[in-house]
């Protein structure tokens, strides 16, 4: 056998790499609850933090007036639990500002087993961070639905590789779980409960949101696309394998929300994207309908944007009870005209979609979007069809699958 040896400078060059790609002094910083400074302590971990390091929460609550911000690359924040009394809890109640519970703007972070509860503004938000792991975390307004709660739970935005894996959300004015604008995204194994929207994909690429419950909202799962946001035309989203159910918690979104719009009793609703999926999904006891495909129907100042949904695609969903309590209006006149409820799929006429699930589907027949809806004219619809190919499943980087293993 033939050994072919590296002159001294080629082994000099390799070691010198291998020790760039490896952060030289990854440490843990622990930071007490209890300590008299552990508020100043906490935040002062998360400015001195370098690449590769562990912020580590001990157990206890933290009684916090003023947000926490990260903005350093590959660092994971840790802590002992989600559950009062023996997790890390990070309390908000008497925050001064309005601002964010923790702000994370940087790249590879893992955030990890703790709470943030009853944050003025958004719980946990993430600008611009990507490959940014959410995982085993509660974001909870404690006294329950208010529109004075923070708008957003978990809020990552403008971000390519996103996880969102076993957290639970409840109260929040906006949307529990929440993702806008961003590309290569999962929200899985996760419950959201009492707030306005339980989980909304917002003008993203490429997602998918499955095994998840969304229940006791006012509308359970939304994909939206809208206007005038750096990000438009939303595609290529699948829901399934989720339990979506008695979302009958009424609308307490702020007026002037675009959610504020979305009628109580919603199960899956999609509004003006392209490629959507839902399939595989338990959807029961929602009053408005199991699933809405609407077109986009508000005043929008915007020339490239879509306001129609297209090849959505509906099929092998468990359907139970559902248009019982029709909170769009006219919608109870209609319910009282079809013998007390409307029909578990509802389409208001706009776009195309393929409906194979083997319940009724009520048209309001509005195509055009700037038809007033006070122009409707119900009927019963046949949707069935061929279906596109389906879309595939995300993949997303393995070192952020391997941090939740």
């Amino acid at each position: 056998m033939r050994v072919t040896y590296l002159p001294r400078a080629a082994l000099l060059s390799f070691a010198v790499l291998a020790v760039a790609a490896t952060p030289a002094a990854a440490k843990t910083i622990s930071v007490s609850a209890g300590a008299p400074d552990a508020n100043e302590k906490l935040q002062e971990a998360l400015i001195l933090a370098e690449p590769g390091d562990v912020v580590e929460l001990g157990a206890g609550t933290w009684t916090l007036t003023d947000g926490l911000s990260l903005d350093v690359d590959n660092v994971t924040v840790r802590g002992a639990g989600t559950k009062d009394g023996a997790g890390s809890i990070l309390d908000f109640a008497g925050q001064q500002g309005a601002g964010e519970g923790l702000l994370v703007t940087s790249d590879d972070v893992y955030l990890t087993n703790f709470a943030v509860l009853n944050t003025k503004g958004d719980g946990i938000k993430s600008k611009g961070a990507d490959r940014i792991v959410y995982h085993q975390l509660r974001v909870e307004w404690t006294a329950g639905p208010k529109e004075t709660n923070g708008a957003y739970g978990i809020y990552p935005v403008e971000s390519s590789d996103v996880l969102i894996d076993s957290v639970y959300v409840r109260g929040a004015s906006d949307a529990g779980i929440y993702v806008g604008q961003s590309k290569n995204i999962v929200v899985r194994d996760s419950i959201a409960m009492e707030n306005v929207a339980g989980i909304e994909i917002e003008n993203c690429y490429d997602a998918d949101v499955h095994d998840n419950v969304a229940t006791k909202n006012s509308g359970g799962i939304l994909v939206f696309d809208l206007p005038s946001l750096p990000q438009q035309g939303g595609h290529n989203v699948r829901v399934f394998d989720n339990m979506v159910h008695d979302n009958s918690t009424p609308n307490f979104a702020p007026k002037g929300n675009i959610v504020a719009s979305v009628p109580t009793g919603t199960g899956v609703l999609v509004m003006a994207n392209s490629r959507v999926e839902i399939f595989d999904n338990m959807l029961a006891d929602n009053g408005t309908a199991n699933v809405m495909i609407v077109g986009y129907r508000y005043p929008y100042d915007d020339a490239k944007y879509q306001p129609l949904p297209r090849d959505i695609a509906v099929w092998d969903n468990e359907h139970g009870k559902a248009g019982f309590a029709p909170a769009f209006p006219g919608g109870a006149e209609i319910a009282a005209a079809m013998g007390g409820s409307i029909p578990p799929v509802l389409w208001d006429g706009a776009g195309n979609a393929i409906v194979n699930d083997d319940v009724g589907v009520l048209s309001l027949n509005l195509p055009d979007v700037s038809t007033p809806q006070s122009e409707a004219k119900p009927s019963p619809a046949d949707l069935k069809g061929e279906a596109p190919a389906p879309l595939p499943g995300i993949t997303l980087p393995a070192s952020m699958e391997a941090r939740v293993q």
